[in-house]
């Protein structure tokens, strides 16, 4: 963006005058601030706000137990062989061989901050990463179902991201049309073979009985790529502020 100061025009970068690219005669060459404005564009576009871009894995409580610790491993693993993944192929930007994660439990054990992490690192590393509160934006896609142009639209953001996080998925009573949107969103990426990372308090069976579709499509899109922490007492979440 640019701004008008005492009659001079002030660019974030005096080099490319905010282009992201210098032209030299017939050429144009990537400016030195194209990535970082790159990088800009693509967190504001997350979703993620300032609180949750602090949920780092540095930042995560993983001694609390044997549990908590796996699936801290687990979710520092698949960041790194996502990223290195992307690296080795940045020229094509392939992403659609890249499986899913799935972090399912007890309410407290921490999902919400390893999804996050995750997130944060692809974002960090220049990877596009949408943020869906599960309840939040089905409560307001169901408001403007009516509108069908806004529904398209809406809902299309979600189903092409390149990557997505769902968070909290079926949080509260799931109605038949909660249903029938994640169906849409989740089988659009099955086909299209788009990573998600999922965080709910259903294990992996309470998932298929919601509905088999999607829950059979979550678990063959993350293979390996599924963690269950299961019956802990301790609380993440209160445990993390002592």
């Amino acid at each position: 963006m640019q701004s008008i100061k005492w009659g001079i025009q002030m660019y974030k970068c005096n080099k490319c005058r905010d282009m992201l690219f210098i032209l030299n005669k017939d050429e144009a060459i990537p400016c030195e601030c194209r990535d970082i404005r790159i990088a800009e564009t693509i967190l504001q576009k997350s979703g993620i706000s300032e609180k949750f871009r602090e949920k780092t894995f540095e930042s995560f409580k993983y001694e609390i137990d044997s549990d908590i610790l796996r699936a801290y491993t687990k979710a520092v693993n698949y960041s790194n062989d996502f990223i290195k993944y992307f690296n080795d192929n940045k020229n094509k930007r392939a992403i659609n061989k890249i499986s899913s994660i799935i972090l399912v439990g007890q309410v407290g054990s921490g999902k919400t901050h390893l999804s996050m992490a995750i997130a944060n690192t692809l974002l960090s590393n220049g990877i596009s990463v949408i943020y869906m509160p599960f309840r939040d934006i089905i409560t307001k896609i169901k408001q403007n179902i009516l509108d069908e142009e806004y529904y398209k639209k809406y809902i299309s953001r979600y189903q092409r991201a390149k990557v997505l996080l769902i968070d909290d998925l079926f949080k509260g009573n799931i109605s038949k049309s909660d249903i029938n949107i994640i169906f849409e969103i989740v089988n659009y990426r099955y086909l299209n073979n788009l990573p998600m990372i999922i965080s709910s308090e259903y294990d992996v069976n309470s998932l298929l009985q919601i509905d088999e579709a999607i829950g059979s499509r979550l678990i063959e899109m993350s293979e390996e790529n599924i963690v269950q922490i299961k019956g802990k007492k301790l609380n993440y979440r209160i445990y993390k502020g002592k």
